[in-house]
């Protein structure tokens, strides 16, 4: 197969790209350049899409002996990631670029364009399995649970996954690294990437504030209805948060206060204790179903596992099709769900490992 390596400059992606070349695909690598000023995004080990991390992935291309090219994403990029990001926060739900990222650049973008010059696939260093039963796609998790990125791939649809490549599900993270040394990669020993990576300080209420403005609003009592206090704008918060709230005074009991909810049209931020946080109801939209069969071909309720967030927020639940929404009932509560955040669906194999059912933008909450 003729293959695209989607190169990051990190030690993941630079195996994946190896061991395609290992397995006898005809190998093409290729950088991302996601902005259009590369000191905008993080430098060193902290983020990813660098100039650094170019130089790092050419270098592993050179090794690996496969042609090496950089690709220009940034004004995509822009437009689906960071402005998304923004208008997200305007309207007081919580994104997740990297997600945002993976479906919308990885895998809708950069995946158009490799099929428009002859590609059979993208092949990319994300911990998740695929495989093909009866002529169906399926995602699943990765053998290493710490490493497993299967929550953010959940939004890709079965054509996709069709033409993705995930040659690290099977191994583990320290296995990876040896690998890397092993075939002298200069990238075996590099850090792994957080944070945002179109935010260069960290400072994500800065980056908000300097787009939107100041939008003042009250921080009041979830429960007593009192009046805690202004705020800049609902954009500098999100459900579940305890610090920066720029309260005062503390609360009658001594607690801390979390974020509850947020209203972005009265720019009213809603506070109250951690035990408020918790709830045992969602509804999400726009779902989508990896295999193609919503919710795994089942008919009606479906026993799953539900996760809230990339790595946590994981529990037992039953979900169904409701008016073309998906309604979750957790088994056991989760703290800090907030609309704009994704809730993937898992059903349990205990030979296979955990099969994603799909995933959907979480609406509300209860």
């Amino acid at each position: 197969m003729r293959v695209l390596a989607a190169m990051s400059g990190g030690v993941d992606s630079a195996v994946a790209a190896a061991r395609a070349v290992e397995a006898g695909h005809e190998v093409v690598g290729v950088h991302l350049a996601l902005s259009a000023k590369p000191g905008t995004l993080r430098t060193g080990a902290r983020g990813c899409c660098t100039v650094e991390d170019a130089h790092d992935a050419r270098r592993a291309a050179d090794l690996l002996g496969i042609p090496f090219y950089v690709w220009d994403f940034a004004e995509r990029f822009t437009e689906e990631v960071v402005e998304d990001f923004v208008a997200e926060y305007a309207a007081g739900r919580t994104p997740n670029p990297c997600l945002r990222c993976n479906e919308r650049i990885k895998f809708e973008a950069l995946l158009d364009k490799a099929i428009a010059l002859g590609f059979d696939a993208v092949c990319t260093g994300h911990y998740a399995r695929l495989s093909t039963v009866d002529g169906e796609i399926e995602l699943r998790r990765s053998a290493d649970d710490g490493k497993d990125q299967s929550y953010v791939l959940a939004s890709l649809t079965t054509d996709q996954l069709r033409h993705a490549m995930f040659p690290l599900g099977d191994s583990t993270k320290t296995a990876v690294r040896a690998e890397a040394a092993e075939r002298g990669l200069g990238v075996a020993e590099k850090p792994d990437s957080h944070d945002i990576c179109f935010i260069p300080d960290g400072d994500t209420r800065k980056f908000l504030g300097d787009r939107l403005g100041e939008h003042a609003g009250l921080l009041v009592d979830d429960e007593t209805g009192a009046v805690l206090g202004r705020h800049a704008g609902v954009h500098g918060f999100t459900v579940g948060q305890r610090k920066g709230l720029g309260i005062d005074a503390p609360a009658p009991d001594g607690r801390p206060r979390y974020v509850l909810a947020l209203e972005p049209v009265s720019g009213t931020v809603r506070v109250g204790a951690a035990d408020r946080l918790a709830v045992d109801r969602i509804v999400a939209t726009r779902p989508v179903w990896p295999s193609g069969q919503p919710l795994g071909g089942a008919q009606g309720p479906v026993e799953c596992v539900a996760q809230v967030r990339a790595h946590g927020g994981i529990s037992p639940a039953v979900a169904e099709l409701v008016d073309g929404e998906v309604v979750v009932q957790l088994r056991e509560p989760l703290k800090g769900v907030a609309p704009g955040q994704a809730v993937a669906l898992y059903r349990t194999d205990a030979a296979a490992g955990d099969l994603v059912l799909g995933s959907a933008t979480i609406t509300t909450t209860g």
